[in-house]
């Protein structure tokens, strides 16, 4: 159960066995570092994998942006890991740069391309950010920088709207997962993504894969393959967890916040504000 605290206090927190996040994009204006940050100090878990775009390389190319939020989420992390968390990282294409020190250790920070993950239960999943399996990525590198502009336009707008919404009383929802649900040729590409990330995960004999690269939270099966995507902290505020039995659960930071009664400590749509 969600219960806000401070380090200090002993009240106890929510306790999983694993915890998946990825697409954060520190060092982009539209990162909701607040709530990563609360999420993850109220949480403990064995394992913490972070599944690619941690850092947005390719915003701040573009022009400089770092908020102490940030700066509060990267030294989260590393105290998970001094107290005996494994973080195990996967570098996407925001933090390619990461990639040349795959298979490196820092204490129990691990880097490495992907990984093949065990459930409590015995079941095997493939752990990879994806961006492998895009086909923009892989041959049109050029659409996808620009894309990733126009995305940035749409997480602006996305902003405004947020905080208009929150000044009426209204609970938040996301523009860009909107236009994602409504615009065909979006529909067609997450589709055939989800598809070949599970074609490759049968491939291999696994049960299952744990992505993200796409900011879309899914849970689904596919032929035989479970598919999870975990989301983002850009527009969704997605994690996917493993509770001790083995059971996996894609859960919501902001719903789940605010259905167990926690007060509102940093605001979705201007969290760097």
């Amino acid at each position: 159960m969600y219960n806000p605290q401070t380090d200090d206090e002993k009240s106890s927190k929510i306790r999983y066995r694993t915890v998946f996040i990825s697409d954060v994009h520190l060092g982009s204006p539209a990162c909701k570092a607040n709530l990563l940050f609360e999420f993850l100090k109220n949480i403990e878990c064995d394992t913490l994998y972070l599944v690619g775009d941690i850092i947005d390389g390719w915003r701040m190319k573009r022009s400089w942006f770092w908020h102490q939020s940030h700066t509060d989420v990267i030294q989260r992390v590393l105290k998970l890991a001094r107290k005996g968390t494994r973080i195990v990282y996967i570098p996407g294409n925001h933090d390619e740069g990461f990639r040349g020190y795959a298979h490196m250790a820092l204490g129990n920070i691990e880097i490495l391309r992907e990984d093949v993950f065990e459930t409590a239960g015995g079941k095997k999943f493939l752990v990879v950010h994806g961006d492998e399996y895009d086909a923009v990525i892989q041959y049109a590198r050029w659409l996808a920088v620009l894309g990733d502009k126009a995305y940035d336009l749409v997480v602006w707008l996305n902003g405004i709207i947020a905080w208009l919404r929150a000044k009426l009383g209204l609970p938040y929802k996301s523009v860009a997962a909107y236009l994602k649900s409504k615009v065909k040729n979006a529909v067609k590409f997450i589709e055939n993504y989800e598809v070949k990330l599970a074609e490759v995960t049968k491939e291999r004999g696994l049960d299952g894969v744990i992505c993200g690269h796409i900011h879309n939270p899914q849970m689904t099966d596919i032929e035989g393959v479970q598919y999870i995507n975990d989301g983002d902290w850009v527009e969704n505020c997605t994690a996917l967890v493993e509770l001790e039995d083995g059971t996996l659960e894609l859960i919501n930071w902001p719903q789940m916040r605010l259905t167990v009664g926690a007060e509102q400590t940093a605001d979705v749509s201007s969290a760097q504000n």
